[in-house]
């Protein structure tokens, strides 16, 4: 048996927008639809569930400094936003994920299944988490190790994510991360991010780019 972790603000943004000319009754549909074909068809073994979803106040951005975190996001949302995460959480019981942000649920939960759980979400950052994941694009099932896990965070230092508007360094992209990264300690690691981006930056895109492991986690850097 697996417990599989979604990531409903993915759900809510792909779906919604898929269904913005779409009436009410539609988009839940729609939503009931999605959710019910990545349980029982791509992930029959999945015989619970959780859903999550980001509520307010996001640690992160009073840890962003060199750049607002997610600041370079447009505001526009679909037209059933509230109404499907609404939908969510009354019959999906989707969890409001105050303070920190639905990722780190998966995360935190992921680490206390361990290999029971599987995490379904599109987002790379969970990618530093060791478990199963799922990509319900690609129908991608893989498994996360420590050390890929490990590698693939501090990747994220040097890289960036445009996405989150979390500022890498310039010229440096995931080949040339990995080149400079693989097979190295975590000190190691740390120390060459650092060299990199200096400390302070180094520290900020810790606390940025860090998926918390329980629920009173934070980035340290190692020693």
């Amino acid at each position: 048996m697996c417990h599989a972790l979604i990531d409903a603000d993915i759900l809510v943004y792909r779906i919604g927008f898929a269904t913005n000319d779409d009436d009410a009754d539609m988009a839940i549909s729609t939503m009931a639809g999605y959710i019910e074909d990545i349980l029982m068809v791509d992930l029959p073994e999945a015989q619970t569930w959780e859903l999550f979803l980001t509520g307010k106040n996001n640690f992160r951005k009073e840890k962003a400094v060199t750049a607002p975190y997610k600041g370079n996001r447009k505001s526009e949302k679909p037209v059933h936003y509230d109404l499907l995460r609404d939908y969510l959480q009354y019959s999906w019981d989707a969890m409001m994920t105050d303070g920190i942000e639905a990722d780190d649920m998966l995360a935190i939960r992921a680490t206390e299944l361990g290999d029971d759980s599987i995490m379904v979400t599109l987002d790379k950052d969970l990618d530093q988490v060791v478990g199963w994941h799922y990509n319900f694009v690609k129908k991608n099932k893989y498994f996360i190790t420590k050390d890929e896990g490990l590698l693939n965070f501090y990747k994220q230092f040097l890289v960036g994510d445009r996405t989150d508007n979390i500022i890498g360094v310039k010229g440096i992209g995931d080949k040339k991360a990995h080149k400079l990264l693989e097979g190295q300690s975590e000190p190691e690691m740390w120390k060459t991010v650092v060299e990199h981006l200096g400390e302070e930056r180094a520290i900020e895109n810790g606390h940025l780019l860090y998926m918390l492991r329980h629920h009173d986690d934070s980035f340290d850097p190692p020693v």
